[in-house]
């Protein structure tokens, strides 16, 4: 058996004892490892075990990695072993150009359950959303295939791919037949509610999303004049680039610390602040979070959150408040480890507990066929009635329709527009 024979001469130096790894100059001492002689034992065996004995054939590399693999598993959900295909599928993430279905998915308890679709991907375009659980690929559980279910999900644009899922309140197990695209992730839009009132949509955080925020912001202004508020919705936003996350929340503050990260090492410390230059020079801004706002989208909820910059409205948000690096290894591949949680600038952990909203909304759903027969809705429904008398406003900006559909947008419009008139009057108003 190739694999026992490294093994037995790699471990006797460490096994029994406290084994000093001789330091990098200029590096802190590396820590001391312990492998008592009986687990050496029992590692071995285990591997001999399944080498001999298993249903299928397994070569001794898959053998290896899933060992290395299991040890990071257990670690805590996003610490995992990333093979060369799946550091490269990292990195396309991250870059925003990769193939597959635009999901955003944690596996937890034998399913991969869904954080958040990307806007404009084939899971979002089918209706898949936040809190659905993906039970099944191509007709095989997760459950069979934990360790491959991830890869499944990615593949080369124009294949096609199935998916089970089961979600929450539902009867019966919903199927998708999805087809693969490159997907261009377009991380930031913005638009107009009405006249006087923006919307920026950030849907994951990417390697260009602060610049790309900055960006767009700054043309929607030129187009249409400064911003009277601004809605920053990061609704089924799945996170991404924490160092995005520090220039999207200082873009839209003074100054002050945006989060701090703390981990073992004196590495994983630090501060990251905001410098001066607000975009929206102090006007009122609301942001609009639910369950699918996650790690990078929670840090700018509680960065504007705490320094008192915007309303937080909508749900308690995910709750990813640990930081993620990659360590490439010299075999190839690499460890995502996790290495820090962070905090917002008051201290608060957002681990498992998430950033509660300043207002938050129920799961409300205006369907007006509820409503009855509206006979009268207003003096302008009536025939004939007069023309108000003054000139027409500029048509270049309308009221966006979805505000009809959405209810929770619409909530964060009003409040934004009872902070502009608590501005005007003198109020206090976040902001």
């Amino acid at each position: 058996m190739r694999l026992v024979l490294p093994i037995c001469l790699m471990f006797p130096l460490l096994a029994g004892a406290a084994t000093e790894v001789p330091p990098v100059e200029g590096q802190p001492a590396r820590p001391a490892i312990e492998i008592r002689p009986e687990d050496l034992r029992t590692f071995v065996s285990v591997l001999r075990a399944v080498k001999e004995g298993y249903v299928d054939p397994v070569d001794d590399q898959t053998l290896f990695q899933g060992a290395i693999a299991g040890v990071l598993a257990d670690l805590d959900p996003h610490s995992a072993f990333l093979s060369e295909d799946e550091l490269k599928d990292w990195d396309e993430g991250v870059q925003g150009i990769y193939g597959g279905l635009g999901i955003e998915v944690i596996g937890v308890d034998g399913v991969l359950r869904v954080i958040a679709p990307i806007d404009d991907s084939p899971a979002a375009r089918a209706g898949i959303r936040a809190g659905d659980a993906i039970v099944a690929i191509d007709g095989v559980t997760v459950a069979e295939r934990e360790d491959e279910a991830l890869d499944q999900l990615r593949g080369p644009a124009g294949t096609q791919v199935a998916l089970t899922i089961e979600r929450e309140g539902g009867e019966r197990l919903l199927e998708f037949k999805l087809t693969r695209e490159v997907i261009l992730a377009q991380s930031v839009r913005t638009r107009w509610l009405e006249p006087g009132y923006a919307y920026a949509r950030i849907s994951v955080f990417q390697e260009n999303t602060g610049t790309e925020f900055r960006d767009r912001l700054r043309k929607l202004k030129a187009d249409g004049g400064a911003p009277r508020g601004l809605v920053l919705a990061l609704r089924d936003n799945p996170g991404g680039v924490m160092q995005s996350a520090v220039e999207v929340a200082d873009a839209l503050l003074e100054g002050g610390v945006v989060v701090k990260t703390e981990g073992r090492l004196a590495s994983a410390d630090g501060t990251y602040g905001a410098g001066p230059g607000d975009l929206m020079d102090g006007a009122p801004v609301v942001v609009l979070i639910d369950g699918g706002s996650a790690s990078a989208s929670e840090i700018v909820a509680g960065a504007l959150k705490d320094h008192q910059r915007a309303l937080v409205i909508g749900k308690r948000s995910f709750g990813k408040g640990s930081v993620q690096n990659i360590l490439p290894l010299e075999s190839g591949g690499a460890i995502k480890l996790t290495t820090a949680r962070y905090y917002t600038p008051s201290g608060h952990s957002i681990q498992a507990q998430g950033i509660t909203p300043d207002i938050v909304l129920s799961d409300v759903q205006l369907v007006r066929e509820d409503r009855g027969p509206q006979i009268l809705e207003s003096e302008a429904t009536l025939s004939g009635h007069l023309d108000a008398g003054e000139p027409e406003a500029a048509a270049d900006i309308v009221r966006d329709p979805e505000l009809d559909s959405d209810y929770a947008l619409s909530a964060a419009l009003n409040a934004l527009k009872a902070m502009v008139v608590a501005r005007r009057q003198g109020g206090v108003a976040r902001g």
